[in-house]
């Protein structure tokens, strides 16, 4: 049995690649966590996303760590588009939702890896800045890394009908 429900409205699933594509375009995203007593604990981030994983970066301490180290289950979402139509009463949508396993990286020359792939995703091509950066505050900040094993993207029928007519001509 698949522990992960599958999408009901299929005809509005992306596919992989397009989700994919939405991950590693997008900057921020919400991390939902098992948080205080078991209440759900959904906090935005900024990440990075590389082959299956996505890396993020946090401070030491606080209620997202405490709900990491409590359980690894989480999930992941990002809102790629929202486009709110008022005289249809709809929005026309695009998202992603990753669910997976959330860990702390303890590996110093992971950390390290991890540290760059994010200070390079968000100030690219400053490589000697960046280098200092990580000297002086890789010990005051944790590294997650989150593995997704299941991976969903949808989005509004109007934006596949549009989608699927300007391929088709």
């Amino acid at each position: 049995m698949n522990e992960f429900r599958e999408m009901r409205r299929k005809r509005q699933m992306l596919a992989e690649e397009e989700s994919i594509a939405i991950l590693q375009k997008a900057t921020s995203g919400t991390m939902a966590l098992l948080g205080d007593n078991d209440y759900p604990y959904a906090v935005p981030i900024s990440y990075v996303y590389q082959e299956g994983r996505l890396y993020f970066h946090s401070a030491m301490e606080g209620h997202k760590v405490d709900a990491i180290r409590k359980c690894s289950k989480a999930s992941f979402c990002v809102i790629d588009q929202d486009d709110v139509k008022p005289e249809k009463y709809t929005t026309f949508f695009r998202s992603v939702i990753a669910f997976g396993r959330v860990h702390i990286v303890e590996n110093d020359s992971e950390r390290f890896e991890i540290a760059r792939l994010l200070g390079n995703r968000y100030n690219p091509n400053h490589d000697e800045d960046l280098q200092k950066e990580i000297e002086s505050g890789l010990s005051h900040m944790l590294v997650i890394r989150f593995d997704i094993e299941h991976l969903t993207g949808k989005e509004a029928i109007e934006l596949m009908k549009s989608r699927h007519n300007r391929n088709s001509t």
